[in-house]
């Protein structure tokens, strides 16, 4: 049996997120601390007691859920199941810094300060109310594309993350988005609507972004990936670090390739995906793109036991 161990992007935050495992597992809890200590702050207690839209923040929420990612995973490493089960290792945008921390890429506190840099980065590169993303759902990704080029009318207008084959984001300036929410109903989309995010990821009015995170990923150590990582940008295998590097520039204003990244890795043999952190948005994205496809999630305790049996089958 083939296995990916996936990562859960912006969106899936929740106030609580790996307190059970931290409580569980002294090595979870060690993660949240190694964040904290990276970061100069309790970051555990905004994520563990704080309010939902500051966690919500992206300078927060990015290495929120990287850290209750890395925290699942080493409550499983402490139940004797270890990375190297899986085949490939894949995360949704920031997600993808959790798949390279969980595979030796990074360290966990080098991880945690890039994303908290790539955060306020990515929002700091657009005043608000200039950019918008919206969600265009029951057309494919020729369609949006074809879509995102008519909004454009000299603006920035982009087909922003491509998750599975019903739903496709845009993003760019505000008005375009607009459009191509119109222009996608027009065209027979179920739905079409604008997302509450605060600004216009994934797209070209990203650049000033992708400029901080080459300096910030240039002064980081880096090693290959115990496990090759399928790259948002590539819907491909990568394990040279170089290149890795280059990819994670690239993704601040390219799209993430989600639904081509699941086919990937179904064609290279991958029956099983194991989602690590919160929640289970990837694992639907996942079944969507390939019913064949089995979906696990380990986000707490109880799924830290029932799939330590599983895994070492």
């Amino acid at each position: 049996m083939s296995r990916a161990f996936i990562f859960p992007g912006q969106g899936a935050q929740t106030i609580g997120m790996g307190q059970a495992l931290a409580e569980a597992y002294p090595a979870a809890r060690a993660v949240f601390d190694e964040v904290d200590e990276a970061l100069g702050e309790k970051l555990s207690a905004l994520i563990w007691e704080g309010e939902q839209d500051v966690l919500t923040l992206t300078q927060n929420a990015q290495p929120a859920l990287m850290a209750t990612s890395l925290a699942a995973l080493r409550a499983l490493e402490a139940e004797g199941a270890t990375l190297e089960v899986a085949s490939f290792v894949a995360g949704h945008s920031l997600g993808e810094y959790a798949a390279l921390a969980a595979a030796g890429t990074f360290s966990v506190a080098d991880t945690a300060r890039l994303l908290r840099t790539r955060g306020r980065a990515m929002q700091e590169a657009v005043p608000v109310g200039v950019g918008a993303m919206a969600a265009i759902l029951g057309l494919d990704f020729a369609a949006v594309q074809a879509v995102a080029e008519d909004a454009a009318q000299g603006e920035v207008c982009q087909a922003a993350n491509d998750n599975d084959p019903g739903q496709v984001v845009v993003s760019g300036h505000k008005a375009a988005v607009e459009r191509a929410v119109d222009l996608a109903k027009a065209a027979g989309a179920k739905r079409a609507m604008l997302l509450p995010v605060s600004a216009p990821f994934h797209c070209a009015l990203m650049g000033p972004a992708a400029e901080v995170m080459a300096e910030a990923l240039g002064a980081v150590q880096m090693h290959a990936p115990s496990v090759p990582l399928v790259a948002n940008v590539e819907a491909s295998a990568v394990s040279d670090p170089a290149q890795i590097r280059a990819l994670l520039v690239a993704q601040v204003t390219g799209s993430v390739r989600w639904r081509e990244s699941v086919a990937y890795m179904s064609a290279q043999g991958v029956t099983e995906t194991w989602e690590i952190g919160a929640g289970k948005a990837l694992s639907g994205m996942v079944r969507r793109v390939d019913r064949e496809i089995a979906v696990r999630n380990i986000g707490a305790p109880e799924d830290v036991v029932a799939a330590v049996a599983a895994l070492n089958r």
